[in-house]
């Protein structure tokens, strides 16, 4: 809102209006005030959240500190939400087909997330939302977030081709005068058929229809929108699996979410776009905003969410953050560099099914169930070996750390 406060100031030539044109600047405010908000406010929620005695029910599993856990306000990822969508509304451009889906993305998971812990801890129910209401609902923002990439007009990307290149359907050749020196022998094509980015290849661009054939442009969405729908549940399931230190999955988040920025600025970039080879993703610099804005939440939040932490996301925030990252890395053509990027997260679910997997298959043959792991989801296995919460909680940082610096250096690593 802001946004267009000041673009109609500056229309006056009023002074400093037009620093609001700038991506850097209004990313910038989207971080500061998404930590304003969330550690000012953040307290106040949580004591709300104790007079409503919204207290995490722990389970005895045996853990060290556990116990002490009990009664910690949840639902604090209603703090994560507030500090992203406040400073979203404030500070991107709100027509924006990018803006408007991380929205509904985020509005959409966290309304799910927060059916799920009221049930849970209002109405007693330790079972929460039933599992296949949570299933509907994120298939739900799956077909929406789906639809709206495949088929919006402002949905697309521009390449670099010779000019004897064929134009297929759906593509057209877009002038190339933002270049800053025009070669007459390149142009730029522009296509709004949903093109993805394969990691560590050369040639490494996809497109969903090649699935279905050359002849077959229209029907791309019968392959995205599904392979969107896997993604979200998967990712905004393994968020929610890796929710279980304190500061793990806030942490891991932030750190997944300052990658994405700079994944989706150079994408948004015409001159980066151009020097790195990637494609070029017009109108996805507002995702910027909005990503700084979830960097500034997940921080802002570890304020009272690390070790010993004062309050819990809950699946408020697990499942949202978690869908935010996913809608997030679909929306700038990198989901197939999700295994790589959120691989703390992909380790968690993994090794919870196979945890299972092995149980069942075992206990089928011998009669007994044998485990891979002391305990799963991964981070009870080493809270089982003796290592503190907290250590073990900035190791899976460190990995996460790392994790993104690979998926960054993919963008020349080919």
């Amino acid at each position: 809102m802001l946004y267009y406060l000041f673009n109609y100031l500056d229309s006056f030539d009023i002074p400093g209006a037009g620093v609001f044109h700038y991506i850097s600047f209004r990313s910038g405010m989207a971080l500061i005030v998404s930590l304003i908000i969330s550690v000012l406010f953040g307290n106040k929620l949580i004591g709300m959240l104790r007079k409503m005695q919204m207290g995490e029910q722990v389970r005895d599993l045996g853990l060290e500190g556990q116990k002490e856990k009990e009664g910690t306000p949840t639902m604090g990822g209603l703090i994560i939400l507030g500090a992203i969508l406040v400073p979203t509304l404030l500070f991107a451009k709100l027509t924006n087909v990018y803006v408007i889906t991380m929205i509904i993305a985020t509005v959409w998971l966290g309304v799910i997330g927060f059916l799920d812990d009221f049930l849970k801890m209002r109405k007693k129910n330790k079972d929460g939302l039933a599992g296949r209401f949570k299933i509907v609902g994120q298939i739900g923002v799956g077909v929406i977030v789906g639809a709206m990439l495949y088929f919006h007009p402002d949905v697309k990307v521009h390449k670099e081709v010779a000019s004897t290149y064929e134009l297929k359907q759906g593509e057209r050749f877009v002038t190339d005068s933002h270049k800053q020196n025009p070669n007459e022998d390149v142009k730029w094509i522009e296509t709004r058929d949903m093109t993805t980015t394969i990691p560590f290849v050369k040639n490494n661009e996809v497109n969903y229809n090649w699935f279905l054939g050359e002849n077959s442009t229209s029907w791309g969405w019968l392959i995205f929108i599904p392979i969107v729908i896997f993604i979200v549940i998967a990712v905004s399931n393994g968020a929610n699996m890796t929710d279980g230190l304190d500061g793990l999955a806030t942490g891991t988040s932030a750190i997944i979410g300052i990658a994405l920025a700079v994944l989706a600025y150079v994408s948004a970039h015409v001159q980066f776009a151009d020097y790195l080879d990637v494609m070029y993703i017009p109108h996805a610099e507002e995702l910027v905003v909005f990503i700084s804005a979830f960097v500034g939440a997940c921080i802002g939040f570890l304020w009272y969410n690390s070790y010993p932490a004062k309050v819990f996301m809950g699946d408020t925030g697990s499942l949202a953050i978690g869908g935010i990252i996913a809608v997030f890395a679909i929306a700038i053509r990198k989901e197939l560099l999700i295994p790589v990027l959120c691989g703390v997260f992909l380790i968690e679910n993994l090794s919870v099914i196979l945890q299972v997997g092995y149980f069942k298959l075992t206990k089928k043959r011998t009669g007994e169930g044998k485990r891979i792991f002391l305990m799963a989801p991964l981070h009870h296995h080493y809270q089982k070996k003796g290592l503190h919460e907290a250590k073990i909680v900035t190791r899976f940082w460190i990995v996460g750390i790392l994790l993104a610096v690979i998926t960054i250096v993919t963008l020349k690593l080919r």
